[in-house]
């Protein structure tokens, strides 16, 4: 059955994480918003229903026949077994998602470094506070959330190179989505720290040559980075350690 993806059209945002899911996997999904005749008005339909039993709080959210599943690592904890992106060990699955959850915080921290008051408020309404979060951010939460992974990756016992188990799983997927967006949003930042997470950077060059991936980011499915996203490239928030 098609796996059906809900997100704001124009945008990666939370959506990538399971877009690169779907994608590497092969699956057969839609992305609704981006559907003609189908749209935002859908999604903003469900997500209002007054029928709907299981009713998701905001997008991303994935429907699987009559399963309705919300928020990033809970989808991709769904998704991951039915497409072979977790491992088969109960107690590896419940490290996975521990990791995307670390993964969630970290993408919720690159957020407010544009959006520090408030996300109601324009990020010209908050420019100096953004200022001084994104330098605590550069500063301090780059290298402590890499460094994290970067030991997770070294310290895995199969010694692949993944960060669960002796395969891909979403969890390098999300990783590869992460280094990405610090690529783009803090460019300065990550040209002075890639050097110090060399077992992030070569995942990170592993899962972009993957041909399904691959073909992904050379495709129109693969929006670009804009800044109405979560990773937006601000210059005066972008400093050098």
């Amino acid at each position: 059955m098609t796996y059906e993806l809900y997100y704001w059209d124009g945008i990666q945002g939370r959506g990538e994480f399971v877009r690169l899911a779907l994608e590497a996997a092969g699956a057969d999904y839609v992305d609704v918003t981006r559907e003609p005749g189908r749209g935002t008005g859908e999604m903003m339909r469900l997500m209002e229903s007054a029928t709907e039993a299981h009713i998701p709080f905001a997008p991303p959210f994935l429907r699987d026949g009559a399963q309705v599943v919300s928020h990033v690592a809970n989808i991709l904890f769904y998704l991951g077994p039915r497409l072979r992106l977790a491992p088969d060990d109960e107690a590896l699955r419940w490290f996975a998602n521990g990791l995307q959850l670390t993964i969630t915080d970290f993408v919720a921290e690159v957020h407010d470094t544009h959006h520090p008051i408030a996300t109601s408020k324009y990020y010209e309404d908050q420019k100096q506070e953004a200022k001084a979060r994104a330098a605590e951010f550069v500063t301090n939460r780059i290298p402590k959330f890499l460094g994290y992974f970067e030991r997770v990756l070294a310290q895995n016992p199969d010694g692949t190179g993944h960060a669960v188990g002796n395969g891909l799983t979403y969890v390098d997927l999300s990783l590869f989505q992460v280094i990405e967006g610090l690529r783009y949003a803090f460019a300065k930042a990550m040209r002075h720290y890639e050097g110090r997470y060399p077992n992030l950077m070569k995942l990170h060059a592993s899962v972009k040559s993957r041909p399904r991936l691959a073909a992904y980011l050379a495709s129109p499915r693969r929006l670009a980075f804009n800044e109405d996203g979560i990773f937006r490239r601000y210059p005066e928030l972008d400093i050098k350690p």
